[in-house]
């Protein structure tokens, strides 16, 4: 069993399509798809439907989710409909109307109830997984995301309870978790020890190349030897024992071919498996 995390396929499903066929995850691996199904590229429709039929996969809603839904729901606001076409919404729009109708509700009232965030544990290791990021600073209390109706013992690794994990997500504002960058990225999380141990959150909705001025730390550049964007890991230093705290995995798909990939990363060894946007997708 493996798990794998991609995010901000922005409508390339083409690209989705032969990345998901060269990892090929099988129904025991665990998926993790971090927000931004739509937008931009030309079949964010086929996204949305590839996505929501993996098998054992979470799908998080991304910030250009919430920009859909935003419209979908007071369409008569101006400001909603600029938003969402500023931000490459024409493509998705279309897509939809060319569905029929009980399918087009049945897709959207899926995308409505999408998680904001998520958490697992890996060798060892916690993850939180959200679209944008988190808050450093955000006062919460250890153990108070208890469900009373899950059973058994929490598990735990390095001093982290899936309880806490919780209570760290629930204490963070919606509007952090699809919009957050420059705090983020910017600053420590404060959640990884001097002995390296703590839950590193992994991310997207910034493509790599913006960390350019606002990432401390970054561990390598965002280009590769063709040019084209790759994951960075970001707050390796004493105070984390090393250990970069945050991983940034939007590696510029809705800038299209010549800048961007998808990246599916393996959580279990940090395999990284690209897969580049070509041109007319």
């Amino acid at each position: 069993m493996a798990t794998y995390v991609f995010s901000d396929v922005h409508g390339h499903r083409g690209t989705l399509d032969r990345l998901l066929e060269r990892v090929s995850p099988s129904d025991d691996d665990s998926l993790f798809m971090l927000g931004d199904m739509i937008d931009r590229g030309p079949d964010p429709v086929g996204v949305l439907k590839v996505c929501r039929g993996l098998s054992n996969a979470t799908v998080l809603m991304g910030n250009h989710e919430d920009l859909m839904l935003s419209f979908l729901e007071a369409p008569d606001e101006g400001m909603n409909q600029v938003n969402w076409e500023i931000n490459g919404g024409i493509s998705t729009r279309e897509g939809l109307a060319a569905l029929p109708e009980g399918e087009r509700i049945d897709l959207l009232d899926w995308v409505a109830y999408l998680p904001l965030y998520a958490y697992t544990f890996v060798a060892g290791r916690p993850y939180v997984m959200v679209h944008a990021g988190v808050r450093p600073g955000v006062k919460f209390e250890r153990g108070a995301g208890r469900d009373p109706e899950r059973e058994g013992e929490p598990v735990v690794a390095m001093g982290w309870s899936d309880d806490d994990l919780r209570a760290l997500l629930a204490a963070q504002s919606p509007e952090d978790l699809l919009w957050i960058r420059e705090d983020f990225w910017g600053a420590p999380t404060g959640l990884v020890n001097e002995a390296g141990e703590g839950p590193i959150v992994v991310a997207g909705h910034t493509p790599t190349p913006y960390l350019r001025g606002m990432a401390d730390l970054p561990d390598r550049l965002p280009e590769d030897e063709n040019g084209l964007c790759r994951m960075v890991k970001v707050g390796a230093r004493a105070e984390t024992g090393g250990v970069a705290d945050r991983w940034d995995i939007d590696c510029g798909a809705a800038g299209g071919a010549g800048f961007g990939n998808l990246l599916m990363l393996r959580l279990d060894d940090g395999l990284e498996t690209y897969e580049p946007v070509r041109e007319g997708e």
